[in-house]
């Protein structure tokens, strides 16, 4: 499990790092992984220090540090 995680914040960090700011949707929608392990990853990168997490309205966006 860990290792899934683990490669799923990879890709949502390299989606990040290639489109820039983007909400939760957008990321799984456009990287294809699972909203369950799109919620884990976000949880990996954020205790890491690497995720800016922020509100805007009623949708959350992602961005890196």
């Amino acid at each position: 499990m860990v290792e899934t995680i683990g490669e799923a914040a990879g890709i949502i960090w390299q989606f990040l790092d290639s489109h820039g700011e983007a909400s939760i949707n957008k990321v799984t929608t456009e990287t294809g992984l699972g909203k369950n392990d799109v919620q884990r990853a976000i949880g990996w990168l954020a205790k890491e220090g690497k995720l800016n997490i922020e509100i805007k309205g009623r949708v959350e966006t992602l961005s890196l540090k």
